[in-house]
This record gives structure tokens, C-alpha cells and sequence, in this order.
């Protein structure tokens, strides 16, 4: 009884204290999601995300040129292991078939899938991933549309294009995916922010350390998949990782708090804390 009523005098407590976000409070209040409303968000999301990366003009030479740009950039700064790894991979069907479908399927399996677990296990902080994720896809959507980039594979620099070779389901060598598919959408890659989005959600809200270990080596598996298939340099990467840092920022502008720390008033409703690792719990605690 005490920690509610300290939880309501905190919500009653003058907003001069602390930043409390933009958004109205009335929006801000925990509220358990409800499924079709998010489905019918997730869903019309994702339908724009789509006619937008897929309208924003292809430019190709431009993009070509772009490409060529940050491979030579990435030799000054000897960042250019890329071919190396593509090679490895290449000469290696297996692997290089494991790679292809990982990067043609795990993007939008995984990412769904975390989705649906913090709707399900985590309801008070579903919202707030939810609004870095939403955020997230804007941003990038901005970067295609600012900076086409042809990928190492569209380039003359001895990469191999290991979807074409292998003729691998999903490859842009198949006319009916390149006709609808922007192949220039390269910078930021939202492969790495997705995977960096699963793996930071994963983390901070499963309980096990073995399933965190996992949320924390599936953006590294993901980064080495779009460099060995010479789908991204390592640039597009780094804007990637940039971009979700970016998104953060904005869920915390909206709301004042973290993406992953839970409304005040949801321990009203009985939510547990989040299952912290260990070297944030003491840090939330005190927040508490």
C-alpha cells in the first residue's frame, strides 16, 4: 500500500522535477495492449514501410557512385576486410546458403518474433520497443531516401554475389523480387538496427543468461551475414547502429523515460519489475 501510494504521488508530483516527455500524459498511462490494435498498427506500419523504401527513387547511377565512394573510403580507413569474408563465404556453398536464407528470412522472422514475446511476456514495456522500432524504420527510410547506395555485390570490385550464385530463394536476380524491391536502399542497414533492436530487447527483458548470451550474438551473426553476402559494407553497419541509438533518443523524447523502463503506474496493475541483468538492477532500483 505504501509503494502505491508513493507511486501515485509521484505521477501527482509537478512535472518541473524531471522531463516527462512530449507527449500528453493521457497517452503515457500503462495500458495493456490490446492484440488487434497492434496487429492493424504493425500491419499498416509495415505496408508503408514498404510503398515508401520501394518508392523512393532508385537513382542509379547515383547510387553506383555512392557505392564506389564508400569502398574507397573504407580503404583509407582499412575497414575493407569485406571481400575477404564474401570470398570465404563464396567458395563455401553451404555456409553461403546458410547466410543467404538467414538474411532473406531472419530479418522479419526474428524481429517479429520478439515483437510478439514482449506483447505476450512483457506488456508494460511492449510500447516503448515498439516506438524505437516504429522509430527506427522511419529513420531509415530517411537515409534511402537521402543516400541511394548500390551494395558491394552491384559493385566492380570483385564481389561475389553469392544469392546469384547459388540461386537462392529470394534473389534479386529473380525479376519478379528486383521489380519490386529497391536494391539501393543500403544505407543505413536496417538489417544490423533490426538485429541490434532484437538483441538489446532480448537481453534486457529475458531471465535466463543463456537465452541474453543469444539476444547479444544475434546482431553479430547478423553483421557477418550481410558482409559475407556483400549485401552492406560495414559503413552501412555503422549507420545502422547509429540509427537505433538515434531512435531511442526519440521514444525517450516522447515519453521521458527509457525504452525499456516500464510506466510508474504499471505496478498499479500488478507488472513485474523488468528482469534487469544484474549490473542495472541496483541502478533501476534507485531510479525506483
Amino acid at each position: 500500500m505504501v509503494a502505491v501510494q508513493a507511486r501515485k504521488q509521484a505521477i501527482a508530483a509537478p512535472a518541473t522535477r524531471r522531463f516527462s516527455g512530449l507527449l500528453p500524459y493521457r497517452l503515457l498511462r500503462w495500458r495493456r495492449p490490446v492484440w488487434w490494435q497492434e496487429l492493424a498498427i504493425i500491419g499498416i506500419g509495415y505496408w508503408l514501410y514498404g510503398i515508401v523504401r520501394n518508392a523512393v527513387p532508385e537513382q542509379e547511377s547515383i547510387a553506383l557512385r555512392h557505392g564506389t565512394s564508400v569502398q574507397h573510403l573504407q580503404d583509407l580507413l582499412h575497414l575493407n576486410f569485406e571481400l575477404s569474408i564474401n570470398h570465404f563465404v563464396a567458395r563455401n556453398e553451404w555456409l553461403a546458403q546458410i547466410m543467404n536464407y538467414y538474411y532473406a528470412t531472419l530479418h522479419f522472422v526474428v524481429t517479429i518474433g520478439v515483437l510478439l514475446w514482449l506483447f505476450a511476456k512483457r506488456p508494460h514495456l511492449y510500447r516503448g520497443a515498439r516506438t524505437v522500432l516504429f522509430a527506427t524504420s522511419l529513420i531509415g527510410l530517411l537515409g534511402f531516401y537521402l543516400y541511394p547506395l548500390a551494395p558491394p555485390r552491384l559493385l566492380h570490385f570483385g564481389y561475389v554475389d553469392t544469392l546469384v550464385k547459388f540461386h537462392t530463394w529470394g534473389s534479386f536476380a529473380d525479376p519478379k523480387i528486383a521489380d519490386h524491391s529497391n536494391q539501393f536502399a543500403a544505407m543505413p542497414s536496417l538489417h544490423i538496427a533490426w538485429a541490434l533492436w532484437c538483441g538489446i530487447a532480448i537481453f534486457l527483458c529475458a531471465r535466463h543468461l543463456w537465452i541474453r548470451i543469444l539476444g547479444l550474438a544475434y546482431p553479430v551473426c547478423t553483421l557477418l551475414v550481410i558482409v559475407g553476402t556483400a549485401n552492406h559494407f560495414i559503413i552501412d553497419a555503422v549507420a545502422g547502429a547509429i540509427v537505433i541509438m538515434a531512435a531511442f533518443g526519440v521514444q525517450w523524447l516522447l515519453s521521458g523515460r527509457g525504452a525499456f523502463t516500464p510506466p510508474v503506474d504499471a505496478a498499479d496493475f500488478g507488472m513485474p519489475d523488468p528482469p534487469l541483468p544484474s549490473m542495472r538492477r541496483s541502478a533501476y532500483s534507485r531510479a525506483r
